[in-house]
């Protein structure tokens, strides 16, 4: 049984849902690893030293603070936190119904499951029908231990999903990387190199099935499998290096394109 990170009620309008919040993620999927002194082995702990004079720090010396732009530093002590702290509710407030598709990929940050108490299963039933049909996610607010966070709720099968999202302040601005333009003409993509690309998509188009062998972590399996040979005295042999396009060579678009086309054709038929 998973463990419950979250316990509360949702607010829709007038109705209450009491709800249990579950992370989503599996935490014990993957591998872990330690720093270790290679000349025996053993583990190396981490220590916490002072940058002017070198020696560590006990923690009861420790306190927590922020370096303003001009370098100074602002000591926050714990009264400090607390009356910055946003009021710990147990309430999932929902704000708002939007599309979907309105919120950028980028926003999202992490899933949990929401499941409905025995008094609340039709009322959560109700929420997430509405939602499902309306083609809506629920835009909501919760505090998570001392942080509030927004969050989407997506209807998923029979589950509804909480998602924390990003607030747009957390996010850097995509404006400032050197991007190709959306203009066409100015990148020089003609409308036959364009079509091509799009029958390559249709190539493989395909429902998603996150099962499939094609999604599997791979680089996860073959480092466990190397792990194990190692534990048991075996030597793997080193990898060979894959090739890759030339750097800085001009690479004929079209040619690829026709090229990976035939190719996708051929695994198809």
């Amino acid at each position: 049984m998973p463990h419950a990170i979250w316990t509360g009620t949702i607010s829709f309008g007038l109705v209450t849902i009491p709800v249990t919040l579950f992370a989503a993620e599996e935490s014990g999927s993957q591998l872990s690893f330690h720093m270790l002194d290679k000349r025996d082995l053993s583990p190396i702990k981490q220590r916490r030293v002072s940058l002017r004079t070198g020696e560590e720090v006990p923690w009861d010396e420790i306190v927590k603070g922020h370096e303003l732009a001009d370098g100074r530093w602002v000591v926050l002590e714990d009264e400090d936190f607390a009356a910055a702290n946003v009021e710990a509710t147990q309430t999932i407030d929902i704000i708002s119904a939007v599309c979907a598709t309105e919120i950028d990929a980028t926003y999202y940050a992490k899933p949990y499951y929401l499941e409905p108490s025995k008094a609340g299963r039709k009322a959560y039933v109700l929420l997430r029908e509405a939602l499902s049909r309306a083609e809506r996610v629920a835009l909501a607010k919760i505090v998570i231990r001392t942080r509030q966070h927004l969050a989407a709720i997506v209807p998923l099968g029979d589950v509804l999903v909480l998602e924390l999202l990003r607030y747009p302040n957390e996010l850097r601005d995509a404006n400032a990387l050197d991007l190709p333009s959306s203009d066409l003409k100015k990148v020089a993509v003609t409308d036959a190199e364009l079509d091509m690309a799009e029958q390559l998509l249709r190539t493989i188009e395909r429902p998603f099935e996150p099962e499939s062998q094609e999604y599997r972590d791979t680089y996860h399996d073959d480092l466990l499998a190397l792990i194990e040979r190692k534990g048991a005295g075996e030597l793997p042999a080193p990898a060979e290096p894959t090739a890759g396009e030339p750097v800085g060579e001009v690479v004929d678009i079209v040619a690829l394109l026709k090229r990976s086309l035939d190719e996708a054709k051929q695994a198809r038929g």
